[in-house]
């Protein structure tokens, strides 16, 4: 067999290394918190674990993978590159911020890392759903600069979710003007039904979009915007309750989909 390499990927704080072959596709992982070494192929056992020498820790074992879900199996046949799952809440931001920090203002902090601890906050929500069927991806990009920054899928259907700074700010909407504070109202809710219409054109199924405010002191809605949910970021939990819209196969099948970074390439 040619060269292996071995690729790193982070899902909720737990390592996984990909073994995989020059052309991308996957032959093998190791999960180091079971100290297990899932085999695609017997025959390739010694390649495999000749190439995960340096990384092995204490005893393990050596073998066919468990019964796979729907989703682990979509991850399989995709190249590590255009595989979305791993991707942290804010990692547009962080990769941004760490080629380009720039110097600490007193007056004038980064915007960047404020809204990095939002999409943050709102991302580790979400990622607490999971084990209620739900699945979370997070910094979606889209052609032409823009991206999503949470899809949640689940049984209660497909959410874009933007997460906005508002730590102790009084929050005032007005379909479709969002207001922070004394700054000069923006129409961000257009934006998210922009970009949740785009979502839905690339998934071919309805994406309703969400926006969550990250630590608002109040919120004022005057009028309950058209299709739009206005969350707190503490408020996120209770999306788990929604359901009756997707069955399992289809929630792991569009997860499939849009983990798949060629998905978002057309819209």
């Amino acid at each position: 067999m040619s060269a292996l390499r071995v690729v790193p990927a982070y899902r909720h704080g737990r390592e996984q290394l990909y073994v995989c072959r020059p052309d991308g596709s996957n032959v093998a992982w190791y999960d180091r918190e079971t100290g297990r070494v899932n085999l695609l192929g017997e025959d390739s056992r010694d390649d495999v674990l000749q190439a995960l020498k340096p990384f092995l820790t204490g005893p393990v074992t050596v073998g066919p993978p468990p019964v796979p879900t729907p989703s682990e199996l979509a991850r399989l046949t995709l190249h590590p590159d255009d595989d979305l799952a791993p991707n942290r809440p804010g990692e547009a931001l962080l990769v941004a911020l760490d080629r380009d920090p720039r110097p600490a203002h007193r007056l004038r902090p980064d915007p960047r890392r404020r809204a990095l601890i939002a999409e943050e906050a709102v991302g580790g929500a979400l990622d607490a759903l999971e084990g209620a069927g739900w699945h979370a991806l997070h910094s979606i990009p889209l052609p032409g600069g823009d991206r999503i920054h949470h899809l949640l899928l689940g049984p209660g259907g497909l959410f874009a979710v933007h997460a906005l700074y508002a730590r102790k700010t009084r929050v005032l909407v007005a379909d479709p003007m969002v207001t922070l504070g004394r700054r000069e109202a923006e129409p961000l809710l257009r934006r998210l039904r922009a970009v949740a219409d785009r979502a839905s054109y690339a998934l071919t199924a309805e994406v309703r979009p969400v926006l969550a405010l990250a630590g608002p002191a109040e919120v004022t809605v005057r009028i309950q915007p058209r299709t739009v949910r206005i969350l707190q970021d503490t408020e996120l939990a209770g999306l788990a309750r929604l359901g009756g819209v997707l069955k399992p196969a289809d929630v792991e099948a569009l997860h499939g989909m849009a983990r798949d970074r060629n998905t978002w390439g057309r819209v």
